[in-house]
C-alpha cells in the first residue's frame, strides 16, 4: 500500500496551486492533479504495464492535460472568472484550517478517482489473476468521456464566441444541458470499470467506489449549481425556460431536468 502514500503526496503537491486561488483546488489543481497520478502511477509499476493499462494511463494523462490547460486559459481570458474567482477578499474570508481541509479531501479524491488503475497494476505485481476485458472496456468509455467533455467545451466556446449573452443549446447541448459534465461522469464511470476481473479486494473496492461516488456527486452539484446561476442569468427568457422543460439536465433520456431544489446536492 506504500504506493497509495506516494500517490497521495503527488496529489497534495499538484493540487496546492489551490493556495494561490482557492478555486484552483476544484479546477487547474483538479485536472493537472489527474495527469501528475496517471504519470506517476505508470513509473510507480512501470515493470507491470501492459497494453490496455498503458491505455488507461495514457487516457488519464492525456484528459487531465487537456482540463487543465483548458480551465487555466479560460480563467485568464475570462473577465467574469478574473471578478470572481481571483479576487483576493474571497481568499481572505477562508479559514486556514477550512483551506487546509479542503486541500486534503481533494488530494484524497482525486486518488481514489484514479485507484483503479493502481490496483489493477498493483495486483498484477502481485501475480494475482488479471482479465483484461474490463480494462479494454473501460478504456474504450474513458476515451468517450475524454472526447465528449472536450467537444462539449469547444462548442461552448465557439457559441459563447458567437453570441455570449446566449444560453448554449447547439450541438451536444441539444441532448443534455451539461455535456461536459456527462464526458467526465462517463470517463470516471470506465475507471471504475476497470476493477472488474483484476482481483480487486474488499477494501480496493471500497477506496474505488469512494472516488467514484464521490466524482459523481461532483459532477451533479456542479450541475446544479450550473443551473442555479442560468436560472439567474436567463429565467426570464422564454426559450430558455422551453429549453430546460425538454432537455434533460445531466443524463441523456433521463427526465431529471432540474437539480434546483435538490439542497444536499450543494458542494
Amino acid at each position: 500500500m506504500h504506493y497509495l502514500l506516494i500517490l497521495f503526496i503527488v496529489s497534495l503537491l499538484a493540487s496546492s496551486v489551490g493556495f494561490k486561488y482557492f478555486i484552483y483546488f476544484f479546477s487547474i489543481g483538479y485536472g493537472f492533479g489527474i495527469a501528475a497520478l496517471a504519470a506517476t502511477i505508470a513509473i510507480i509499476f512501470w515493470g507491470s504495464l501492459s497494453l490496455p493499462t498503458i491505455v488507461l494511463c495514457l487516457v488519464l494523462f492525456a484528459y487531465g492535460c487537456r482540463l487543465g490547460i483548458y480551465l487555466f486559459k479560460r480563467e485568464r481570458k475570462s473577465a467574469d472568472y478574473r471578478k470572481i474567482l481571483y479576487d483576493p477578499s474571497l481568499q481572505e474570508k477562508k479559514p486556514v484550517f477550512e483551506v487546509m481541509m479542503v486541500w486534503i479531501f481533494c488530494a484524497i479524491l482525486y486518488v481514489a478517482e484514479i485507484s483503479p488503475v493502481a490496483f489493477r497494476l498493483s495486483n498484477t505485481a502481485e501475480n494475482l489473476p488479471i482479465s483484461n476485458t474490463w480494462a479494454w472496456i473501460g478504456a474504450v468509455l474513458m476515451v468517450a468521456g475524454a472526447c465528449l467533455e472536450a467537444a462539449a467545451d469547444a462548442q461552448k466556446s465557439a457559441a459563447k464566441k458567437v453570441n455570449p449573452k446566449r444560453f448554449v443549446d447547439t450541438g451536444l447541448y441539444k441532448i443534455v444541458r451539461c455535456p461536459n459534465y456527462l464526458g467526465e461522469v462517463t470517463l470516471w464511470t470506465g475507471c471504475f470499470l476497470t476493477c472488474i476481473g483484476a482481483s480487486c479486494s474488499t477494501w480496493q473496492w471500497i477506496v474505488a467506489a469512494i472516488g467514484y461516488i464521490g466524482i459523481i456527486y461532483v459532477m451533479f452539484s456542479g450541475a446544479r449549481r450550473l443551473e442555479l446561476r442560468q436560472i439567474t442569468t436567463y429565467g426570464n427568457d422564454p426559450k430558455y425556460q422551453e429549453y430546460v422543460k425538454k432537455t434533460p439536465i445531466l443524463i441523456p433520456f433521463l427526465p431529471i431536468y432540474s437539480l434546483a431544489k435538490y439542497k444536499w446536492l450543494q458542494a
